[in-house]
């Protein structure tokens, strides 16, 4: 069993902290709002720390699963930074879903300080979190990987290096892309048969098991035909997310012209009101825009 810090309590980290202590690994976690770090405690055992860096001390592995990339630094730099507290040899694995440049940035400055970096981005949602079933994409040195690996099992179904570091963020961008052009072709078909007065839950059945099938017909269908999005990966997330992809397409050069689209969808969706809502809430754009107004 390793010794290990867990850096990010929100709907993905908690649970995924939670799995490690589970397991039987002495865990640490620190969060930035010390309320949710203690419930965590009283849930899981093991300690809380009120710094990064003071979670860090004597860790094999710290994981980190926070917001973006201002915040992925803060945990990292600084004083009171978990790089200031970690030991030569050990590993730092970060699962938020940030640029690939803060990534490689990171990855540099750890191996000046003799630590390990792997980015490892994670799909699958809370629900994924929860049951343990998340999809890790991996980026960094082989070595590092191959230390990391049987503890990110622990709360994944699906682990793999891509390639040096930020293949796992590029890979995650690869995902994000995919995910945003299928659901709203989803919502555009789910609307039509709406439109055209059909069943919708009987058209699923029908078409879910051909080629038009997918994680997100299966998952989300029913809520959203009946108009319900407070669950799930949350407009906001999916926005930054996409400006991540955006970016680096630019830099790329990369043409992602039906992912720029959506984007914008996801913008409306956010001036409804619906920046907590479930990224599937795109059809509820849709039946607005058939209202007076809309």
């Amino acid at each position: 069993m390793a010794q290990l810090a867990f850096l990010g309590l929100g709907v993905m980290g908690y649970p995924m902290a939670g799995h490690l202590a589970k397991a039987g690994h002495a865990v640490t976690v620190y969060n930035r709002t010390g309320a949710k770090a203690d419930a965590w405690v009283t849930e899981f055992g093991g300690k809380r720390a009120p710094t990064p860096r003071q979670a860090a001390e004597g860790a094999d592995f710290v994981m980190s699963c926070v917001g973006n990339d201002d915040d992925l630094r803060a945990v990292c730099l600084g004083d009171d930074g978990a790089f200031a507290g970690m030991a030569a040899g050990s590993v730092f694995v970060d699962h938020t879903t940030v640029s690939a440049a803060v990534t490689r940035e990171l990855y540099a400055l750890a191996d000046e300080k003799q630590i390990s970096f792997v980015d490892a981005p994670v799909s699958g949602g809370q629900a994924g979190a929860e049951n343990g079933q998340l999809v890790v994409m991996c980026g960094g040195d082989e070595g590092a990987f191959a230390r990391a690996e049987p503890i990110i099992q622990v709360y994944a179904k699906a682990v793999r290096r891509l390639g040096e570091s930020g293949a796992g963020q590029l890979t995650k961008m690869v995902n994000q892309i995919a995910i945003a052009g299928l659901v709203q072709g989803l919502s555009e078909a789910l609307h039509f048969a709406e439109k055209a007065g059909l069943d919708g839950r009987a058209v699923v059945e029908v078409i879910g098991g051909g080629a038009a099938g997918s994680w997100q017909m299966v998952n989300r269908y029913e809520t959203m035909l009946d108009d319900e999005f407070e669950h799930g990966f949350a407009v906001d997330w999916m926005r930054k997310d996409l400006g991540i992809c955006l970016s680096a397409a630019n830099e790329t050069g990369a043409s992602l012209p039906v992912t720029a689209l959506v984007d914008q969808f996801y913008k409306d969706v956010q001036n409804m009101g619906g920046g907590r809502w479930d990224t599937s809430s795109l059809i509820r754009r849709l039946r607005a825009l058939d209202k007076p107004g809309g």
